[in-house]
């Protein structure tokens, strides 16, 4: 169990609330001792792209655990989010986002609601692959693998099993994202089956929020891709009572960080009104999963205590809900001066003496044979006339491909496409292999050879495979 942790107080309400979350954390009996970097806006204004100093990374691996104020990341030029940089650097595979109800005492409407967000943390949208392909047409790549599935799934189940919870519900978009979303789906129902014991369902995610902002009190544990829980995550905190109130655990094998899930919120920096509670909730995460357990009992007993008396900051006081509005020091005073009391109408908190360790190990990759069936090439075409680009692309001459299909933006446009559909400049035009051709990696430099010979511009490719009898692409809407 370390004493020594990494601690950055960021940007905006930042140094404030790490300020105040500090304090606590010593007069609660933490025992830690803080290694300070400095990272986030004025890191990125004096030329570091990263928002990091190259020599932090050592302490941050050296320390292991990190406790991090929000940032704020400069708009354009460029800069990449150090949130994300971070958590895929260092491995923090799992996002924990616990959200729990403070009725009656802050202002909801679903005062039954406890449950927790297991979000995948190094995948899907935020892998922040992107291109600019066409004058008309960007593109960001979604990426979902197998071990990134498997690790964040099994994480979730073990996560329910210590915390004593009932049930996990996958949420995903597979009806559309048939190969992706639907990746995760597939490995959240083979990991389902060790562990009877746990109750399982599974969401779309459109519906999925709809029925969590309805009733909350429905869900316990669930787990879902990166960018759904994100969206999903703030949601649930804020039908709680604000965003303002939670908490967040970035969990990887060998690091951790530990964090509110706000942002630095520079409109009201230096004004000492601000509400620590996000981040002193990340902290008490922090605790237990060091093995800190009594002093984060302690800390959110005390928290809990602070919110029944009615003494509130600014964001969630309400007249008839609150005694007294604090600003961001007074209220840390309350919290430090309820050290040892316990609430009277909350469950007590208490946490077991030792940590159950969390760290995840997936399974062996099968290899499967894969075989390849066809290329998608993209072209960058201003001329909106599928039926032509089809009729002279069908004349690139290829002894093993043949164009089958062009979509637009998905969608078949040629051979025989809709004149309603709307067509921008960028064009996937799918060849596939004439039958017995077994093409390979030379046979499509010929192909893209010879469309490029007949003026075409050609912006990328995508090889279609088979792996081992299950087709590795989507057919194209209305293919």
């Amino acid at each position: 169990m370390t004493n020594k942790i990494t601690v950055a107080y960021g940007d905006g309400i930042g140094p404030e609330i790490m300020k105040s979350c500090l304090a606590v954390l010593d007069a609660a009996g933490a025992d830690l001792t803080y290694d300070e970097i400095k990272i986030g806006e004025q890191v990125y204004l004096s030329g570091n792209s990263s928002g990091i100093a190259d020599s932090d990374w050592d302490k941050l691996m050296t320390n292991k655990i990190f406790l991090k104020a929000p940032i704020t990341t400069p708009q354009g030029g460029g800069y990449k989010s150090l949130n994300v940089t971070i958590r895929k650097t260092l491995g923090l595979y799992a996002n924990v986002r616990p959200v729990k109800s403070l009725f009656p005492y802050v202002d909801t409407k679903h005062p039954k609601m406890d449950l927790v967000i297991v979000r995948e943390n190094e995948e899907d949208l935020y892998a922040g692959i992107e291109h600019r392909q066409t004058n008309d047409v960007y593109q960001c790549l979604k990426l979902i693998s197998r071990p990134g599935s498997e690790k964040i799934i099994r994480f979730a189940f073990e996560y329910t099993k210590n915390a004593g919870r009932k049930r996990l519900t996958c949420m995903i978009k597979d009806n559309i994202m048939k190969l992706t979303d639907g990746l995760f789906h597939k490995v959240f129902d083979e990991v389902a089956k060790e562990y009877p014991e746990i109750e399982t369902d599974h969401y779309i995610i459109d519906i999925g929020t709809a029925r969590l902002a309805d009733t909350p009190e429905d869900f316990d544990v669930i787990v879902l891709p990166n960018l759904y829980g994100d969206i999903l995550s703030d949601v649930a905190a804020q039908i709680a009572g604000s965003v303002g109130l939670a908490g967040s655990a970035n969990i990887g094998n060998s690091c951790s960080m530990f964090e509110a899930i706000h942002g630095s919120a520079p409109d009201i920096a230096g004004k000492n009104v601000a509400n620590p509670s996000g981040l002193l909730m990340g902290a008490v995460q922090m605790l237990n999963f060091i093995g800190r357990n009594e002093a984060a009992a302690k800390i959110e007993n005390a928290w809990l205590r602070t919110i029944e008396d009615g003494l509130h900051t600014g964001d969630i006081f309400k007249q008839g809900n609150s005694k007294e509005k604090l600003s961001t020091s007074d209220f840390t005073k309350a919290v430090i001066d309820n050290l040892g009391n316990t609430p009277n109408n909350f469950a007590q908190i208490s946490y077991p003496e030792k940590a159950k360790s969390l760290k995840i190990e997936i399974s062996k990759p099968q290899i499967e044979e894969k075989t390849l069936e066809g290329i998608d090439v993209f072209l960058d075409n201003a001329e909106c006339n599928p039926q032509k680009l089809g009729d002279d692309l069908s004349k690139v001459q290829s002894d093993k491909f043949e164009l089958v299909i062009i979509t637009n933006r998905g969608v078949k446009v040629y051979p025989q496409g809709n004149p309603l559909t709307f067509c921008t400049d960028h064009w996937r035009c799918r060849f596939m292999a004439k039958e017995d051709a077994n093409p390979d990696a030379t046979d499509i430099i010929k192909l893209l050879d010879a469309i490029h010979q007949a003026g075409f511009d050609f912006i990328k490719t995508e090889h279609l495979y088979n792996f081992a009898g299950e087709r590795g692409y989507s057919l194209g809407q209305g293919q």
